[in-house]
Formats: C-alpha cells, sequence, structure tokens
C-alpha cells in the first residue's frame, strides 16, 4: 500500500530538486529562482519536456539540443537524491504530516546547502542561519519550553552549541585553513535538529565518511591528475579532483545527519548515560 505514495513522494521529490538546482545556481547572484531556465552556453530557453527532471537529461544524452554542449551530471543527480530523500522522509515520518512537512523543507534546505558547498566551498549565512532556527523549532516541538532548562532536555538544547565549538576551534585555531566557520554552524543546526545524542553521533558519521572519502583521493591521486581523469571531470561538468584539493565538508556532515535520523544511531551509548 505504500508503494503508490512512495512513488508520488519520489516523483514531488524529484521536481522539488530540479528547482533546487536552480535555487542553488543562482543563490547570491542577484538572480531570481522564478525565471525561465536556459542553456548557460547559448542561452537557449528550456522547453517543458526539456525540465523533466533526470528523464529529460537521459532523453537528451546530457547535452543541449541546441548547441550540444554538456549539461552538468549535477541536474540529475540532485533531482534523483531529493527524490529519494523525498521517499524516505515519507516513510519515515508519514504519521505525522506536521513533522513530514517539517522534514521536508529541512531536506530542501540541506540539499541547497549540499549542492553550493561542493560548487563555491562556502555556506551562505542564509541558508545555515535558516537551518539553525529549524532546529530550534524541532527543539520547541518536542519539548516544552518550561523542560528546556532542566535535566535531561536541557542536554538536547546544549546540543547546537556543543557541536559548534570543536568546529570553531579547528576554525579560529587554523586561522580557516582546517575547519570552514560554516561549517561550524552548520554543526549547531545539526545538533538542535537531531538533539545530543544523535547529533554527536551524526557528527562522528559524517568525520568518518569524509576520512573515507579524503583516504581515496589521496589513494588515486595520481589517477585524479591525469589528463584523462581532467577530461572526465570537465565532460560531466565535475570538480577536478587531486591529491591537493581542498574538499567541502558540508556535505558529510549533511550525509551523516540523515543516516542519523533514519537510523536513530547512538555510536558512544550517550541515551543511556545522559536519560536513563
Amino acid at each position: 500500500m505504500e508503494m503508490l505514495p512512495s512513488i508520488l513522494f519520489f516523483v514531488f521529490g524529484a521536481i522539488v530538486g530540479s528547482f533546487l538546482n536552480v535555487v542553488a545556481l543562482r543563490y547570491n547572484t542577484g538572480r531570481a529562482p522564478t525565471g525561465r531556465s536556459s542553456c548557460f552556453s547559448c542561452g537557449k530557453k528550456l522547453k517543458a519536456s526539456e525540465l523533466i527532471p533526470v528523464i529529460s537529461y537521459l532523453f537528451l544524452r546530457g547535452r543541449c539540443s541546441q548547441c550540444k554542449s554538456r549539461i552538468s551530471i549535477q541536474y540529475p543527480l540532485v533531482e534523483f537524491a531529493t527524490g529519494l530523500l523525498f521517499v524516505l522522509m515519507f516513510l519515515y515520518q508519514s504519521q505525522s504530516l506536521t513533522i513530514l512537512v517539517y522534514y521536508l523543507l529541512v531536506t530542501c534546505l540541506l540539499v541547497v546547502i549540499t549542492v553550493y558547498d561542493i560548487r563555491h566551498m562556502i555556506i551562505p549565512d542564509g541558508l545555515v542561519f535558516s537551518f539553525i532556527g529549524l532546529g530550534f523549532l524541532r527543539l520547541l516541538y518536542v519539548t516544552p519550553l518550561a523542560s528546556l532548562f532542566h535535566k535531561p532536555e536541557i542536554w538536547n538544547l546544549l546540543a547546537g552549541p556543543i557541536l559548534f565549538l570543536p568546529f570553531w576551534a579547528l576554525w579560529y585555531f587554523s586561522k580557516g585553513t582546517w575547519m570552514g566557520f560554516g561549517d561550524a554552524k552548520l554543526a549547531w543546526g545539526i545538533g538542535w535538529m537531531l538533539g545530543l545524542v544523535h547529533g554527536v553521533s551524526a557528527i562522528i558519521l559524517g568525520f568518518w565518511i569524509g576520512a573515507s572519502v579524503s583516504l581515496l583521493v589521496m589513494a588515486f591521486g595520481k589517477i585524479l591528475s591525469t589528463s584523462g581523469a581532467k577530461k572526465i571531470c570537465k565532460h560531466f561538468h565535475l570538480p577536478n579532483l587531486s591529491f591537493k584539493s581542498a574538499i567541502p565538508f558540508a556535505p558529510y556532515l549533511i550525509v551523516g545527519a540523515f543516516a542519523t535520523l533514519f537510523s536513530g544511531l547512538d555510536l558512544l551509548g550517550l541515551n543511556l548515560i545522559l536519560f536513563s
């Protein structure tokens, strides 16, 4: 019985993902996200048939129908990922419409942050502060205001600052070379959205994922720096990774947050220590 709603949520999510691509690309450029989409190379206005999420990219074989220039693979990937996340959110929170809508909004915001950070290596304040605000709303929804300042619920109120401080220290003492300040603010939002127990697990998982990817980049550094690999990156409009490449960290934190949200991970057993 959940098959049809899941399909509908995937289609809806993919459509939203198409819009999120536009938001991420036009954010801080002065262009409204509601204008007609066009080819970056020749300026051709895209038809409705060329804007079908995922399918249009496959049908066009990843090329503009007029100038035949390559379309970034970012578009179908973001559309597919957003559709998948919408399905997972539906399966995770189908019992409460309010919470479902909340997490769908959070998903949209985190997708835009991910795409923007990958492209520009920075998290805009407008996006990350909106996420922190949504995290605080979740905190107020699940915990009465009067209880927030008493144990054990106060740990969830303190989760934001507690997760923020290590990132701030890395940013401050390295003068921004080890960690960006946007990552610190993102960690604050994760703490308030997930609470201390799951927030810590999300951060740890994010570090593990980031470390694994970094090791892979180091292991294949020579391959990634070859002319063939550069051509592949250029062909699909992907970032050109190498041994010395700076890697945006927000996507790993966000993947860790989603994985923890869906699985309920408590890697350090903090739930028994703080809330038993």
